[in-house]
């Protein structure tokens, strides 16, 4: 089973995609990391053609990884009301990429992903990047952040009671 994860921004999209063939060890299925990174798009660049990137990158991902679920990120809060607007846009072009694909689709909030990650709802972004290092068997935290929360919706993804995965 692939899952995409997907963290949405508009400057900075990430994107992660893990397997498992469903063995579990102690009781959590143990995943691989195939594939991780990032979409930019530059400050100061049209916001349709910034979507119109952010749209290309995340089919274009679909398309050659063929993931059997893509898990995004909901939006939960944010403080700077601008900021919530162009990620919301953002979170459109992603979803109407995947609608496209006709890959089943779940959306996590980020209390979801933290309680599946690290067992905490609270937890902080180090906490969540540690035990995306832990759960994944990585060296290293993945790089940059974006990258590593979009493993961390993939690992949410992957241990949801929604799917039998």
């Amino acid at each position: 089973m692939k899952i995409l994860g997907i963290d949405p921004g508009t400057a900075t999209t990430g994107w992660g995609i893990i397997e498992t063939d469903g063995r579990k060890i102690g009781g959590q299925v143990v995943p691989q990391v195939l594939s991780c990174g990032i979409i930019t798009t530059k400050s100061g660049t049209p916001d349709a053609d910034r979507l119109e990137i952010i749209y290309d990158s995340i089919s274009a991902i679909i398309k050659k990884d063929r993931p059997d679920f893509v898990a995004v990120e909901q939006l939960f809060f944010f403080k700077n009301q601008k900021t919530v607007m162009t990620v919301s846009q953002s979170r459109g072009a992603i979803i109407l990429a995947i609608k496209k694909s006709k890959t089943p689709m779940v959306e996590f909030t980020p209390l979801q992903i933290k309680q599946a990650v690290c067992g905490y709802g609270r937890a902080d972004k180090n906490q969540v990047q540690e035990m995306v290092k832990t759960l994944l068997h990585l060296k290293e935290i993945p790089r940059p952040d974006d990258a590593a929360d979009a493993l961390a919706i993939a690992l949410c993804c992957s241990q949801s009671q929604k799917f039998k995965i």
